[in-house]
């Protein structure tokens, strides 16, 4: 079992010393990636800590750790430019040597979605016509026509270090979330679920799969899941035994205070048992 992190770029930790701290703390107790979400602009309220934007966090992770894979996820890939977050995560990766990896959803705050432009119906349609154009342009293709974007005669470099591109995770519980992660994705992350729910989750994503159009290229689907607080052992075995890969510990609802024990518990009682 792989552990990732989630949670560095919210709360105290927007800090830049606490952020350096934890993350390199991270790396050395064996985590094998820190993961940043993406939220822009929430409703006021309760629920809308102070968060960095998700690329600037990144790339500032990248430049004070060595090792530790970083993970954006989930971007809201519909409010985003696709052309400019294609280049963004091609620098992304060759800045932290080939250590990105990029999990995306469709979103469903539609007050955001809104403030960025686009409409909740048009989410998904535009959520697939961007992982196509990005795809694209790491492929070096000069031209692309869309509902969304077109573009022609332009290409981008460099290329990112890993090719063909950095891993994509599709994220989401929706049968449309499902059918996306396996025509599209290296791998799918689920959120908060127990292992019972994440069993449930895991057979439907294989029924979606049924229908054969899953690119041979993209071999296994790797599954990813954060639990509702920190597991056990045990429930770490519970886990991996229903088929998940990587377990990723939110930081939110963490007393700030306990924050680096947790980091310490995961990486010698959890991570440190392989």
């Amino acid at each position: 079992m792989k552990f990732g992190l989630y949670g560095l770029h919210r709360d105290r930790n927007v800090d830049p010393g606490v952020l350096v701290r934890r993350a390199r703390a991270a790396e050395e107790a064996g985590f094998e990636s820190l993961w940043v979400g993406d939220h822009i602009a929430l409703p006021a309220g309760e629920g809308n800590p102070p968060r960095l934007e998700a690329l600037v966090a990144l790339t500032y992770l990248a430049a004070v750790t060595e090792r530790v894979r970083l993970g954006v996820g989930l971007i809201v890939l519909p409010q985003r430019q696709p052309v400019l977050l294609a280049k963004q995560v091609t620098s992304l990766d060759v800045l932290s040597g080939g250590r990105l990896t990029v999990a995306v959803g469709a979103g469903y705050v539609e007050p955001e979605l809104n403030a960025m432009g686009v409409t909740l119906a048009e989410r998904g349609a535009r959520t697939e016509e961007y992982l196509r154009v990005m795809r694209a342009l790491w492929g070096a293709e000069p031209s692309f026509e869309g509902r969304f974007v077109s573009f022609s005669g332009v290409v981008q470099h460099p290329s990112p270090v890993q090719r063909p591109h950095p891993p994509i995770v599709v994220g989401g519980h929706s049968a449309a979330a499902y059918r996306r992660a396996v025509r599209h994705g290296s791998g799918w992350y689920g959120w908060g679920l127990d292992p019972g729910g994440t069993a449930e989750a895991l057979r439907a994503l294989a029924e979606a799969g049924r229908d054969g159009q899953r690119p041979a290229g993209l071999g296994d689907l790797e599954i990813t899941m954060t639990p509702p607080g920190v597991p056990g052992p045990d429930t770490v075995r519970r886990y991996a035994d229903v088929g998940v890969d990587r377990l990723i510990i939110d930081l939110e609802g963490i007393d700030d205070d306990a924050v680096d024990g947790v980091i310490t518990y995961v990486g010698r009682d959890l991570a440190g048992q392989g």
